[in-house]
């Protein structure tokens, strides 16, 4: 029995503003050349968002507030990766931030912070590993393929085959949540 080759697609992506939407848009062309279905083209990019948003936001916590047209201010570099394994695509976003990603409550008024929670409710498995051989962290997220696939049901094993183990405070799972509280956070935020 021959298994279906192991897509893989890489972009290396300046961090700045516009880089999320570049990233959506790569993002859509990709999986349409794999064949996959647009119902499912869509979580994935409102998971690259999330992912790219905060790799373009959070290094740069803490630094000064720099012009940029100032000599200080230094663009840095993310890389998105999307994956097809079998019945799931996998988005890794790697950037030089060391700090693992926060699952935060956030209160109804709150204007940021959700990412990560977006992230959790609509995938089936997601988590973190430190990137091998340079500085960073890298944040994954899978988005099953079949139509009777529910985020966050699955919670077995989250490791790819090239990927190390995850486990402890690598392996973050998946809150139960109301079907409904994802409408009213995107609510929140003014999304819809």
């Amino acid at each position: 029995m021959s298994q279906a080759p192991h897509s893989r697609n890489s972009l290396m992506l300046a961090d700045i503003p516009n880089a999320v939407g570049l990233a959506r848009l790569h993002t859509a062309d990709v999986l349409s050349r794999w064949g996959v279905h647009a119902d499912f083209v869509e979580t994935v990019q409102l998971l690259v968002s999330e992912l790219a948003t905060n790799a373009v936001r959070h290094p740069k916590e803490g630094e000064e507030d720099t012009s940029p047209f100032s000599v200080r201010n230094t663009v840095q570099t993310f890389e998105l990766t999307l994956e097809m394994l079998g019945d799931a695509v996998r988005v890794s976003v790697w950037d030089r931030d060391t700090r693992p990603p926060v699952l935060k409550q956030v209160g109804v008024e709150a204007t940021g912070g959700r990412g990560i929670f977006i992230v959790a409710v609509m995938s089936r498995r997601w988590g973190h590993y430190p990137a091998r051989g340079m500085p960073g962290k890298v944040v994954w997220a899978e988005v099953g393929l079949n139509p009777a696939d529910r985020a966050g049901e699955d919670e077995g094993s989250a490791r790819s085959p090239d990927r190390p183990p995850i486990a402890g405070p690598g392996r973050l799972r998946t809150p139960r949540v109301d079907p409904n509280v994802i409408g009213r956070v995107l609510v929140g935020v003014g999304r819809i």
